[in-house]
């Protein structure tokens, strides 16, 4: 047991502990749609490769990043977060199986959890509500709340202030993706870990410098508690 104990736990949320189904990168393909990107073809090609690359990251950085134009991007993230909410609602919102009981789990023993998303405010809410996770986590963070979104470390810091936890070596951090890895990395966090049940493969977060590759969220809190002694 370490004698600097886990007390804060930063979750991503789509692909970690929700199921995501592919429907980040269907809601993708109607925004760049709609910001007037041919459907076929290199721009299409390469939209497509960065949003993967990206994966992750706060979505009106992406399409600044991608479009270069602020009325562009502005079209594109509105387009988006429709676009996600209706393939969401159509589809069924649904939690990474044992999802729920991790973070349930992590809160009985002590440990402070943490929901964070590339997501708007809105759409997060709206996930929130879908599951009836109000009140399943100390807190739900979208990059607007913290200054800026993944691959920076402003969401976990954020999360490790307003929950008044005592260093960044007491937080652990888990996502599905390279830029969830980065977070945590450029936030100190000892225990930056990845989960198999989203986007990226586990060459991807390894190669992104994951401290461990887990199977789910549900492993993620077996390490945590096993810590715990």
């Amino acid at each position: 047991m370490s004698d600097k104990q886990i007390e804060l736990a930063v979750l991503d949320m789509a692909g970690t502990t929700v199921a995501d189904d592919g429907l980040v990168e269907q809601a993708f393909e109607v925004a760049i749609t709609a910001a007037g990107v041919p459907a076929e073809g290199p721009e299409r090609d390469a939209a497509r490769v960065f949003v993967q690359d990206t994966m992750g990251q706060s979505k009106i950085w992406c399409f600044r990043t991608l479009l270069g134009d602020e009325d562009r991007a502005q079209q594109a993230n509105r387009a988006f977060e429709a676009a996600y909410t209706e393939l969401a609602e159509a589809a069924g919102v649904r939690p990474i199986p044992g999802a729920a009981e991790a973070i349930s789990a992590l809160r009985a023993a002590g440990i402070k959890v943490a929901l964070t998303t590339g997501f708007s405010r809105e759409t997060q809410d709206k996930l929130l509500k879908a599951l009836d996770w109000n009140d399943i986590a100390d807190l739900a963070l979208v990059p607007a709340d913290a200054g800026r979104g993944r691959p920076y470390p402003d969401m976990v810091l954020t999360a490790l202030l307003r929950l008044e936890v005592d260093a960044v070596d007491r937080v652990a951090v888990l996502g599905d993706t390279s830029s969830d890895i980065a977070t945590g990395l450029a936030a100190g966090a000892r225990i930056v870990a990845g989960t198999l049940t989203g986007a990226h493969t586990e060459e991807q977060l390894r190669a992104a410098g994951a401290t461990h590759v887990l199977a789910s969220v549900a492993e993620f809190a077996q390490l945590l508690l096993a810590e715990r002694g």
